[in-house]
């Protein structure tokens, strides 16, 4: 399609659309406009991924509900080809094969122009405030297009966006040498663990309740899993480290007690950066937790643009990291419900979505 000339106004396709205020998305027909701005192109996607915050959208949770405007097509992990262009987009050219950062940046304000766009005030998510990549076809600004190289494997494409944020989690810190504990070993927290190991670090010990992903962390390369249901996470990790504890500690759980716990085990003059979203406040002594023990704390905001990027291309290309068994479901576009049942029940890495030939006309 895309040395053919797209002459039609719309394409239809079957997306997966949040369309009511309630657990659950819809799998339907709809259509896309193939008018564009200037600087948009049009994709026609390849590969898609489900992200923990779909299954929000999915369950239709309180951050759901305050965020969203309905319909929505939802999905912002995937990776396409560009088949059609605005009259001003130069950064891409038809046939190129992209993943999208998927925040969508206004490129102006304070941050944007001293380069950290990651926490641009104006920011617009792709699949959450935008129409978004579960479907046939999607359209973003061309500024959002990262050129892939084509050679690469197509099922590792998509999961470059949240790759991302396990990269930008755990180089903010020097890991090379060091102790090393990743918190939540959902799909990122593997990720986390797969890039602190191929960062250079000494040891890396995860931490996660689910029997399944523990095991998965420990097949990547975890020296040591703890479950914390069944041991003593302090304590455990403080003897595993010389009594000392850890350099770095990545955040990926949001949960209260393994954030308060981690200041605990984290050593004087450690990091921590914290990519898990907290349900409930969480309480610490900042004065012995953190004050004395002169620690820092990194807040992660999705991937730094385009730094990142160049970052996971290049760990890709090293061969370092294990895709192939962090990404453990593949499921047609259509079975969008079991996907979203299966990470629910969390016994899974990623989960790869791929749009099928149901286009229509």
């Amino acid at each position: 399609m895309s040395n053919q000339h797209i002459d039609q106004p719309f394409l239809e396709m079957m997306a997966v659309v949040k369309d009511k205020p309630e657990e659950g998305f819809h799998y339907v027909k709809k259509s896309i406009s193939t008018s564009l701005e200037p600087h948009e192109v049009l994709i026609k996607v390849l590969t898609a991924s489900f992200c923990g915050t779909d299954y929000h959208i999915y369950s239709w949770d309180e951050w759901s509900q305050k965020r969203l405007k309905l319909p929505l097509t939802v999905g912002h992990e995937f990776s396409g080809e560009i088949i059609k262009k605005g009259s001003a987009v130069t950064r891409v050219e038809l046939g190129d094969i992209v993943s999208a950062e998927t925040h969508i940046i206004c490129g102006e304000c304070e941050f944007c122009l001293r380069g950290e766009g990651h926490i641009c005030k104006n920011t617009k998510i792709i699949g959450v405030d935008t129409d978004g990549c579960f479907a046939r076809y999607v359209k973003i600004p061309e500024a959002n297009c990262f050129i892939n190289d084509k050679s690469m494997n197509m099922h590792h494409l998509s999961v470059q966006e949240p790759l991302g944020n396990a990269v930008h989690t755990m180089s903010h810190f020097d890991v090379r040498g060091k102790d090393v504990a990743i918190l939540g070993c959902g799909p990122i927290g593997l990720m986390g663990v797969d890039v602190a190991k191929a960062l250079g670090a000494k040891k890396v010990i995860a931490i996660e309740v689910n029997d399944y992903r523990r095991n998965l962390a420990k097949r990547i390369g975890a020296d040591l899993v703890i479950n914390p249901k069944e041991e003593d996470v302090i304590q455990t990790v403080l003897n595993a480290t010389n009594g000392v504890g850890v350099d770095v500690i990545g955040e990926f759980s949001g949960n209260k007690t393994a954030i308060e716990q981690a200041f605990k085990y984290l050593k004087p003059g450690g990091g921590i950066s914290m990519l898990g979203i907290p349900s409930k406040p969480i309480e610490l002594d900042f004065a012995n937790d953190i004050v004395f023990r002169g620690v820092s704390i990194y807040g992660v905001v999705g991937r730094r643009i385009y730094d990142t990027w160049y970052q996971v291309k290049e760990l890709i290309h090293s061969g370092k990291l294990h895709l192939d068994q962090i990404i453990t479901h593949e499921f047609p576009l259509s079975d969008i419900l079991i996907a979203a049942k299966t990470m629910g029940e969390r016994n899974c890495g990623k989960i790869i979505l791929i749009p099928g030939d149901e286009i229509i006309g």
